[in-house]
């Protein structure tokens, strides 16, 4: 659903003409995979980045379609190609093992595979595709600096800032760090290959989210740390760090009649946040740009809020200005 024209919702045929796609897409409508067994093949996840989508299926592969101008698309750039109305879709190749995860950037793409090495394509002028310069990649490359040898767990990317969770609790970054993301290891506003993240007193950290301009992390302990710029879950007098500023656990709802009160999972948006606990609970904080945050009023929330919802949260996703939640119904 939503905007069409470089054909990152597939190809969308027109009522009016066969052979002309929809610039819009307003309602949810099914996108066309060439897949070798359509009906045995799943789909496990789908990424959407600036003007592409990546597709990750069970037994086949992933798939992208849409703007490859920067080659996020994981094919080769084409000059002047046009994307608007385009069928395309592009099975991707390369890879050393099966891709378990996929994770679109603004124009790069983050693909972790089940031996848990990291590959990369698309714009790398903020050093965002992690491969050691600052140039476009139109096809998979394993991502090494830092990373290499290490088993990732998690990826993430949402701008132009990059992320990486290792099985052993450790987190690695790279990419853009002009709003302090990366602050823990440069001063400068790029990074173009991975660096471990020295993250002191955070303990080993489970689940990693970039926004636009903020970083979050959760630990084993459910503990959610943030740092960066923005509003970032402690008040309106903090609203940049460099390094990691623990929420206090209070703010989720653990207390003395609730001590066992854990965060589950965490989710950034471009300037906003959601936390999801173990009772199912989901708590938004952040810019409440066009109601974003689903609280109910105007305004921006400088501390974590639970949202009202009629069910258990199990999963949710965040926009630049929306959120969709995956709610489990307790009837």
């Amino acid at each position: 659903m939503g905007l069409n024209k470089d054909s990152q919702l597939g190809f969308q045929r027109t009522q009016k003409d066969r052979h002309k796609s929809y610039d819009y897409v307003l309602e949810p409508s099914p996108v066309s995979l060439p897949l070798v067994n359509p009906q045995e093949t799943r789909v496990l996840q789908v990424s959407c980045g600036r003007a592409h989508s990546l597709v990750l299926t069970d037994s086949e592969g992933v798939f992208s379609m849409g703007n490859n101008a920067y080659g996020q698309c994981g094919r080769p750039i084409v000059e002047d190609e046009v994307f608007s109305g385009s069928h395309l879709v592009h099975k991707m190749e390369g890879f050393d093992s099966r891709v378990i995860q996929v994770a679109c950037g603004q124009d790069h793409s983050l693909f972790l595979t089940e031996k848990g090495s990291v590959y990369a394509c698309g714009w790398g002028a903020d050093g965002q595709t992690g491969l050691g310069h600052h140039n476009k990649s139109s096809c998979p490359v394993l991502v090494g600096g830092d990373l290499a040898g290490v088993k990732v767990q998690q990826v993430i990317t949402y701008g132009d800032c990059s992320l990486a969770v290792s099985t052993d609790g450790q987190l690695y970054g790279w990419g853009n760090s002009e709003y302090l993301q990366l602050a823990s290891v440069t001063e400068m506003t790029q990074i173009s290959s991975p660096r471990l993240l020295p993250l002191r007193s955070v303990g080993r950290v489970r689940q990693a989210a970039c926004g636009g301009t903020q970083v979050a992390v959760l630990n084993e302990e459910g503990d959610v740390f943030v740092w960066g710029f923005g509003i970032l879950g402690k008040g309106p007098n903090l609203s940049e760090s460099a390094v990691p500023e623990r929420i206090p656990a209070t703010f989720f709802g653990k207390s003395e009649f609730n001590p066992t009160v854990r965060v589950s999972s965490i989710r950034c948006g471009l300037n906003h946040f959601a936390a999801i606990t173990e009772p199912g609970e989901l708590f938004v904080w952040g810019k409440n740009v066009r109601g974003c945050l689903g609280i109910g009023k105007h305004g921006d929330q400088y501390f974590p809020w639970r949202v009202t919802v009629p069910g258990r949260v199990t999963d949710v996703a965040c926009g630049v200005d929306h959120m969709v939640a995956l709610v489990k119904s307790i009837i």
